[in-house]
């Protein structure tokens, strides 16, 4: 795409008749569970009567819980007992500053532990961007846990057996190029400098822009430095929910979220034992959203992701969409989440209704 962002300039925003959590909502309860010195913060949401079942959402970068702010109240009045924790480094959640706390052995094994606080029974999990990865990695460890999976704009990959590095992942997908300035510390470096630039930075990648048009970040760049201060609003959030992911990415600054980048993740150690325990397929029921205009994972990744999936997988695009796919066609997520969660509990969801 031309441009390379993530939030095209002719994107359209379809977001303002469908109920969404507000910042200090009272229908959710803030809980929080700590593992030694790390600490989680996650939303619980419970409908009126027995759950059917219970849905765990986990959310990318940069975001929070409350970038899931429009499938929550969705969900419970479907029935659904909802989970969305802050992932590691955001809002209320432990930032550690050692990217080693960023394993996904780790952070799958914190979370799991937390659904078992609320559920003893299989789970629908969701997720967007590394909230995907994440998800699917999920799978991966602790397949007895899930009953379905879902992923926004993140096809899945199977745990590599070979070593590799950013750079060379980069070589093979240029529209990750955006990740080595992450990972580097210059994006956090440019970011935490004021807070204007962190309101600028937060602005920018949620689709505002400068007067004459720039953007705050491209997937062939990263963060923009000469823009920070001149991005005008968001599109897709509101002054109040601008404030609230202002107040909550000052909590830590950027070097949490950015450890994600950081961290050896997919590429390291982790994966290859996880590869020599598993075939990388999947074996419960899938669902992929692509978002048709999103420049860091273009629609085409999707490409021959068939072959990874036992139980069948659903393959949905959202057109004229941007990265932020849930937020900006929340209406058009949601009856993909409802047919998919329908089509994997069939009776017991319709005896719920």
């Amino acid at each position: 795409m031309s441009d390379q962002t993530i939030f095209p300039s002719d994107s359209k925003v379809n977001n303002k008749s469908v109920d969404a959590l507000t910042p200090n909502d009272t229908r959710v309860e803030h809980k929080f569970k700590s593992f030694g010195d790390i600490t989680y913060h996650y939303i619980l949401a419970k409908p009126q009567g027995k759950p059917i079942s219970t849905v765990l959402l986990t959310h990318g970068w940069p975001d929070l819980h409350f970038g899931w702010r429009y499938q929550v109240p969705y969900l419970v009045s479907l029935g659904f007992q909802v989970i969305v924790p802050d992932m590691l480094g955001y809002g209320q959640t432990s930032a550690p500053d050692a990217p080693e706390e960023y394993s996904f052995p780790k952070m799958t094994a914190q979370i799991v532990a937390i659904v078992k606080d609320h559920t003893d029974q299989p789970i629908i999990l969701g997720g967007h961007d590394w909230g995907a990865f994440f998800a699917w990695r999920l799978v991966n460890y602790y397949p007895e846990l899930i009953r379905a999976v879902f992923s926004l704009c993140v096809p899945y990959a199977p745990p590599s057996p070979v070593k590799h590095s950013l750079e060379d992942m980069v070589k093979r997908m240029p529209n990750f190029t955006y990740q080595l300035q992450l990972a580097s510390g210059v994006a956090e470096n440019l970011i935490d400098k004021s807070p204007e630039r962190l309101r600028g930075f937060l602005n920018g990648v949620f689709g505002g822009r400068t007067p004459e048009g720039g953007y705050v970040f491209k997937v062939s760049e990263g963060v923009i430095e000469e823009n920070l201060e001149k991005i005008g609003p968001s599109p897709l959030l509101s002054q109040e929910e601008i404030d609230f992911y202002v107040q909550e990415f000052s909590r830590h600054g950027m070097h949490g979220p950015c450890n994600w980048y950081r961290s050896p993740g997919p590429r390291g150690d982790d994966e290859q034992e996880l590869a020599k325990k598993t075939d990388g397929k999947i074996r419960v029921p899938a669902m992929l959203v692509m978002a048709e205009k999103d420049a860091a994972l273009p629609p085409h990744m999707a490409d021959g992701q068939e072959k990874y999936f036992e139980e069948g997988l659903r393959k949905e695009l959202v057109s004229g969409s941007s990265h932020w796919v849930q937020v900006q066609f929340p209406v058009i997520v949601n009856d993909y989440i409802r047919d998919f969660i329908k089509s994997v509990l069939g009776d017991e969801f319709k005896a719920a209704l």
